[in-house]
């Protein structure tokens, strides 16, 4: 591989985040420079942040040298995708391993997106403040340096699982249900902040018995004006009868109001009746970031989806993928009907894969999304909100008021999924897991480290730290109670996805 290795700063489309990332994106710098000056390299930057696709274009497309992406903040997949695709030289991605600054969220999403695209890659990450003291960081650092690309084990992949006749039976079921009538994801907008591996289109979907159908968000704004405000009053009574408990005018949050809670509720009531109107099964809300400046976040609304307890409710979810993410309503939707055959609380839990630690021998990952997450996780009761906190959204990110849908996950058996593009086709990442109920004082680090208006589930993947960050190919997770893995084996196959199994 060449000496001298260019590195770069993806980063968000947003002037706010990257001018807060500034530090600890200088300060990784300077630990990359260290660690890649010990291996005998020589490192240059490419100026500035990566904030819109052209930038990835005209900054990135001319390099030839080996590059290597900082990721130690928040940031979109084609600030990196746009100006690599096409070329051959060695691209690695370059991740802390913090909560507060989750690069690995990026880098994780920025893994699929070139996945998808087929373009090759490489990942490495570090949880220690000196890079270069990190012996296997340093180690994997010299691999690339010497072959232009990192290798990790793949022993803790399989790709497939025993399926019990009664499970088989189950999926079989649940997949007649899908022959019969397509699955419809009513798409409001596009992906959102450059999810590109969440986006299938209806080439890849109507071979796996999906499809989607797309409306504009302006939409939600026209179409809102005309919502009475009396199911507006009464939506509000309702998810405050219900139990929701509002966080209106505390310590930075002197513009959340019940006023913008309504606003959120005409937003939800908006949407439910474009899901009625077009017999939906089941959404993708973009949102961001179109809507930021004109409308309060979908967060509020998200989560009363994925709940069962809900205003004008039909005694079910209606689930909701946040940012139009396609790769998480396909398993939540399929996870959805598998519990519903069992007899089981159907309500499915979209997550970010946040950060995660060792705890008592294991290790926990923090799964943190702003909002999907349904109450049900909160308080393992289908009919009831209590449990439910919501707290304004920061609001350097979220400039109108508006509240989160959030609260403290409950411990109990799971299982997990993700979908993906690979190679052309879909695959389907599964397994087991467990929700695990932290002491206040360390669940309370951890809550307060990541962000703590959010949604928090600590959550034992089955997985381990290296394992997922080496393979998997997303930062979004769909995340059920109840053991249904042996079921979504088996529907996964039924439908046609190849199978991937992570445990170890």
């Amino acid at each position: 591989m060449k000496q001298r290795v260019a590195l770069f700063w993806p980063g968000d489309a947003r002037e706010m985040p990257n001018k807060l990332a500034v530090p600890n994106v200088e300060q990784a710098t300077i630990q990359l420079e260290k660690a890649l000056k010990k291996l005998g390299r020589r490192s240059y930057r490419i100026n500035g942040f990566i904030a819109k696709p052209h930038e990835s274009i005209e900054k990135l497309g001319p390099i030839d040298d080996p590059l290597i992406g900082v990721c130690v903040h928040w940031f979109y997949g084609p600030h990196t995708t746009d100006g690599v695709v096409g070329k051959t030289n060695p691209l690695l991605l370059a991740s802390n391993f913090s909560g507060q600054w989750p690069g690995l969220v990026g880098l994780l999403n920025t893994a699929a997106c070139l996945e998808s695209l087929g373009r090759a890659f490489s990942r490495i990450w570090t949880d220690q403040p000196e890079w270069s003291e990190d012996p296997l960081f340093m180690e994997r650092l010299a691999e690339f340096c010497s072959t232009g690309r990192i290798a990790y084990p793949e022993n803790t992949l399989y790709y497939h699982a025993p399926i019990s006749p009664q499970a088989a039976q189950i999926a079989a079921s649940v997949a007649s249900q899908f022959r019969k009538r397509r699955v419809l994801i009513l798409m409001l907008g596009d992906t959102s902040m450059g999810m590109i591996n969440g986006y299938f289109g209806p080439r890849l979907l109507n071979q796996y018995a999906f499809t989607e159908h797309k409306v504009d968000q302006a939409w939600i704004i026209s179409r809102g004006a005309l919502i009475d405000p009396k199911r507006i009053d009464d939506a509000f009574a309702f998810v405050r009868d219900k139990g929701v408990c509002f966080h209106w005018g505390e310590k930075d949050a002197d513009d959340f109001s019940p006023e913008a809670t309504k606003e959120q509720l005409r937003d939800y009531l908006t949407v439910t009746d474009l899901a009625a109107e077009y017999k939906a099964d089941c959404l993708g809300w973009q949102y961001q970031l179109g809507l930021i400046p004109l409308r309060p976040p979908s967060d509020f609304a998200e989560g009363l989806l994925n709940s069962n307890c809900r205003p004008e409710s039909n005694g079910q979810t209606l689930v909701c993928s946040t940012e139009a993410d396609q790769g998480n309503v396909v398993p939540m939707e399929m996870m959805k009907r598998l519990l519903i055959a069992k007899g089981l609380p159907h309500q499915v839990m979209f997550h970010d894969v946040r950060w995660g630690a060792e705890h008592e021998g294991r290790f926990l990952w923090v799964l943190l999304n702003s909002g999907s997450c349904g109450a049900y996780a909160f308080n393992h009761d289908p009919e009831s909100l209590s449990g439910v906190h919501s707290y304004r959204q920061p609001a350097a990110y979220f400039p109108i008021a508006g509240g989160t849908f959030t609260g403290e996950s409950l411990p109990g058996k799971i299982t997990w999924a993700r979908c993906y593009i690979k190679n052309g086709v879909l695959w389907m990442d599964l397994g087991r897991g467990e929700v695990v109920k932290l002491a206040a004082d360390k669940r309370d680090k951890w809550w307060e480290g990541t962000t703590r208006q959010w949604p928090f589930m600590a959550a034992d993947l089955g997985v381990d730290r290296d394992t997922l960050m080496a393979h998997y190919l997303s930062n979004h997770v769909a995340v059920a109670y109840g053991d249904i893995f042996e079921e979504m084996v088996a529907l996964s196959l039924e439908l046609g996805f190849k199978v991937r199994i992570l445990r170890g």
